[in-house]
């Protein structure tokens, strides 16, 4: 299932992110702001909750409280620009970190890194990667994920490809997608057109 959040203020940020004269302050900002807003949408069905008795400085009242919440997963590199943003809005959440991509030469994934917290079967995962084009490296963290026999998975992205739909729509149908856009096309070298470059060298000024 794909949601596309179109809303005018995330629009102006996603902007702002496509602008290649935007610095790399400004832009690890607007990338968390905007997985504020991802986050925000993707939790809005959560149901495991409790009522918990406060006391306000008026009377006492019951309060929600989110109950076994999700694990933040973040893609690297660029998923972690997306985490901070995840993590402020559930701060009761915790964070794995996946190292996958693509070979060109075997024309396979090669995973590199993986590191979930103790006990994650069940649990909902909030899988983030600000891009997705081909869906290669998506499609297999989110394998190597069910192997852990975790619950409900949620992709958090700012672009994905139309391909990158196709292909987790038919690899991975019970996957939700959250996205702001849907980019129609691809470079030969599998970067979004238009795009945004590549979110991990902007985040962090490599090449």
């Amino acid at each position: 299932m794909l949601k596309v959040l179109n809303h005018p203020l995330l629009e102006h940020k996603l902007g702002h992110l496509r602008d290649k004269n935007t610095n790399t302050s400004d832009f690890r900002n607007l990338m968390t702001e905007i997985a504020k807003s991802l986050t925000y949408e993707a939790m809005r069905d959560w149901t495991d909750t409790d009522l918990v008795e406060v006391e306000t400085p008026l009377a006492k009242t019951h309060v929600t409280r989110i109950m076994n919440p999700p694990i933040a997963v973040a893609i690297l590199r660029a998923g972690n620009g997306m985490l901070d943003g995840v993590l402020s809005m559930i701060p009761v959440a915790s964070a794995g970190f996946i190292g996958i991509y693509r070979d060109k030469f075997i024309q396979n994934t090669v995973e590199y890194y993986f590191k979930l917290p103790a006990k994650p079967e069940g649990r909902t995962i909030l899988l983030c990667d600000p891009l997705i084009a081909t869906a290669d490296t998506m499609v297999a963290a989110i394998d190597r994920l069910k192997s852990y026999h975790v619950g409900k998975i949620k992709v958090l992205s700012l672009l994905i490809s139309d391909h990158a739909v196709k292909r987790l729509e038919h690899f991975h149908p019970d996957v939700e997608i959250y996205a702001i856009n849907v980019e129609k096309e691809m470079t030969e070298n599998g970067y979004l057109v238009p795009g945004l470059g590549d979110a991990g060298d902007r985040l962090y000024q490599t090449k």
